[in-house]
């Protein structure tokens, strides 16, 4: 069959399974099976055996499993509530006041969950409430919580860039590392458009609280204390080259657990509970990765990608309009799936395009996760606008327009590493060059 006519009927074939309904895994195999199918390949029993068993065995994936454990141990604890109790008494007296809890409560929860919609659960089901209770306005309560949770897919330890960096073969504590800047020019931005916002529509806030007294703020951030100790630990050993990211996420585990006993929080449920959330979530996404890794081997014997990568070549495109083009690509992508299946996907079939520009390998992971970033705000299927109308009960596309300013946030940090792309590429030059 032409290759022309071969990728048409794939595409839509993978399409059509994913408007079914199907697993997003299912699909893949499905598709991996038909590509070698119509290539007249006969071993497809032995490819798919080797494939999956060879993306799945990776020593660098453990750091995954590990990580999302983190994650669960520390979503069943105290740490929401601790969060705002810790954040507010700091944030009264600041243009936007408690909206910024939002904010910089997803930010640090982002650095020990790596996940945006347990980011968003997780901050939502406290500051979501209580900001309605304060008369805070709707839009800006849910926009920034919308906005803010992205944070968890950027900022280390992030489960995006662990897969981004087992699929294009590069270092994950590099990545860890080139996504520190990036996510925090994140929050300054939303801290900032939150600042301006609230400076033009002072009469849509609510009375400032009472400030108190520098002690007891001291003493109501003090439950933070803990948890930041952790996230510098688990981080801290990754930047400083003492730790892979695997030792860091085992460090990680240890250090939650321990968290969570002393506070009171764990026992023999909350243990169980814990280790059978992270082993759903990692079952998810391994049968994904797996179907990736089958449907990229497959579609290398139909040889699609290297004619996709010619016909880009033929187009001459500069590095930019390759750019350009590639963020339209993936925000339609992210509008029918989950971050990583965007990622685990496409990667076989651009990164090749993205070498042959000579784009940073680094930089683009960077960029891809900021862009599915972007996905995850936007209708029919951003997931943490799904995770907000399970909160709120809202309609998405109400949502969707409250999240919308932070949207082009994002499309402004995207240009803004495009144009400075030290932002991400400077931190992991430096512990090199250490």
């Amino acid at each position: 069959m032409d290759q022309g006519l071969m990728m048409i009927v794939l595409t839509l074939l993978l399409f059509g399974l994913l408007a079914l309904g199907l697993w997003v895994a299912l699909a893949l195999f499905l598709v991996a099976f038909a590509a070698l199918w119509l290539n007249g390949n006969a071993n497809t029993d032995m490819i798919m055996a080797t494939t999956t068993w060879g993306s799945s065995s990776s020593w660098t994936l453990t750091a995954l499993p590990l990580f999302v454990w983190m994650g669960e141990i520390l979503f069943r604890t105290r740490l929401s509530s601790d969060l705002f109790s810790g954040l507010s008494p700091w944030l009264n007296r600041l243009p936007g006041r408690l909206l910024h809890v939002n904010i910089l409560g997803c930010g640090i929860f982002a650095a020990v969950s790596g996940s945006s919609a347990a980011t968003v659960a997780t901050i939502g089901r406290m500051t979501a409430p209580e900001l309605e209770r304060r008369g805070y306005p709707e839009n800006m309560a849910l926009g920034t919580l919308a906005g803010s949770g992205t944070l968890g897919l950027l900022i280390p330890p992030s489960i995006i860039l662990i897969v981004y960096g087992v699929s294009a073969e590069i270092s994950i504590a590099r990545l860890f590392i080139a996504g520190a800047l990036p996510g925090l020019m994140l929050v300054a931005l939303f801290m900032g458009y939150t600042v301006i916002w609230s400076l033009l529509h002072r009469n849509r806030l609510p009375p400032a609280d009472p400030p108190l007294p520098w002690m007891q703020r001291v003493q109501a951030s003090w439950k933070l204390l803990p948890v930041l100790l952790l996230i510098a630990f688990v981080l801290g050993s990754i930047y400083a080259g003492l730790a892979t990211a695997t030792e860091a996420a085992v460090l990680g585990v240890v250090g939650s657990l321990a968290l969570a006993r002393i506070g009171g929080d764990l026992d023999w449920a909350t243990f169980r509970a814990s280790l059978d959330g992270a082993i759903k979530t990692n079952a998810m996404i391994m049968l994904i990765l797996a179907g990736a890794a089958f449907l990229t081997i497959a579609m290398g014997f139909t040889g699609i990608p290297r004619a996709l990568v010619a016909g880009i070549a033929e187009l001459n495109l500069s590095p930019g309009g390759l750019l350009v083009a590639l963020t339209l690509f993936f925000i339609v992508m992210g509008c029918f799936l989950d971050g990583i299946s965007v990622v685990v996907l496409t990667t076989s079939v651009v990164l090749p395009m993205v070498e042959q520009a000579g784009i940073d390998l680094l930089w683009f992971g960077i960029y891809l996760v900021m862009v599915v970033e972007m996905a995850q705000i936007t209708p029919p299927v951003g997931f943490n606008l799904f995770v907000l109308q399970g909160l709120t009960g809202k309609n998405i596309l109400r949502l969707a327009r409250y999240a919308l300013p932070f949207f082009l946030l994002l499309v402004l940090a995207v240009v803004l590493i495009t144009l400075f792309p030290e932002i991400a590429t400077w931190l992991p030059r430096q512990m090199t060059q250490n």
